[in-house]
């Protein structure tokens, strides 16, 4: 009776326990295609596990932290270096480890915990069509803003985002010491960029490092030879109060974290923006090929 008694209470606590597992845990993500991409590869990879999921991806920067403050959404993937300096206010120049532990030990205060690090640095960087960096002599970030002193004739490309935030355009220039004037910056979505370098209606333009047009379009990246721009490693954060009541997220997350790295990322972003593929299938396909989710 005794141990008939005891499988019961054994049977019970195992379907409570798949009752937490099935919790609802809602992923946001922000406006474009990276992040597109890594809120469904988080929600395919949670659904696989018994979690319901609600996606709440396409929003800015501040709105998704916003969301993650108030409890609206559960986890999302960051960047180390708009924690420290857009979030966080933090000016004091840092490496790529110090920023990561810096961010961690600010957010916790807030809730917010940072999970492992992936090896993808989707760092900000000035772009050129290949032919045009050529022909002007410019493979740097100095060269970009000596060509602007002597001559301010080039155009360039940014995103609203860039052109107001704290580590953006106005301080870039001031840390290469040039001007560029206001009617030679065009502001335009940043999906627009690429094509407007590519047809060359603009000279330069603000691109993310691991972007797949890059290479697709014959692009070429420009040194940041003064170390302007921080240290923007890609990494899964969530709400301290999520992790708790679902301890198996954390596990998964960090799984999916170490199968990340710029190349990888910028092949996923091209088979979305060159190639056109979904982003559903793209993020399940490479969720089945490292082994995250069982092929079917």
């Amino acid at each position: 009776m005794r141990l008939r008694f005891l499988k019961m209470v054994v049977a019970v606590a195992a379907m409570f326990a798949g009752v937490a597992q099935a919790d609802e845990i809602t992923v946001g993500g922000k406006n474009f295609t990276e992040q597109f991409l890594l809120s469904s590869m988080t929600a395919q990879l949670l659904e696989a596990n018994g979690f319901d999921v609600d996606i709440r991806s396409g929003m800015g920067s501040a709105a998704v932290r916003q969301a993650m403050e108030n409890g609206q959404i559960d986890v999302y993937w960051e960047y180390t270096g708009t924690s420290l300096i857009t979030y966080n206010k933090v000016a004091e120049r840092l490496d790529a480890d110090e920023t990561y532990i810096r961010v961690k030990e600010l957010d916790a205060a807030k809730g917010i915990v940072w999970l492992n690090p992936s090896r993808a640095n989707s760092t900000y960087a000035l772009a050129m069509r290949s032919d045009r960096a050529r022909e002007l002599g410019i493979a740097t970030d100095s060269d970009l803003a000596a060509r602007l002193n002597g001559n301010p004739d080039l155009t360039l490309a940014a995103n609203t985002e860039f052109y107001a935030r704290p580590d953006g355009l106005k301080p870039f220039q001031k840390a290469y010491g040039f001007e560029i004037p206001r009617d030679r910056v065009v502001r335009m979505d940043a999906g627009l960029i690429h094509e407007a370098l590519k047809n060359g209606d603009v000279d330069v333009g603000i691109v993310i490092a691991t972007d797949g047009k890059i290479p697709a379009l014959d692009l070429v990246t420009l040194e940041d030879d003064q170390g302007f721009f921080p240290a923007y490693a890609l990494v899964p954060v969530a709400r301290i109060e999520a992790l708790k009541a679902n301890q198996s997220i954390g596990g998964l997350l960090n799984a999916l974290s170490s199968k990340l790295d710029d190349a990888t990322m910028a092949k996923l972003n091209a088979r979305v923006d060159v190639e056109r593929e979904s982003i559903e299938q793209v993020a399940a396909d490479f969720l089945k090929k490292a082994g995250l989710i069982n092929r079917e």
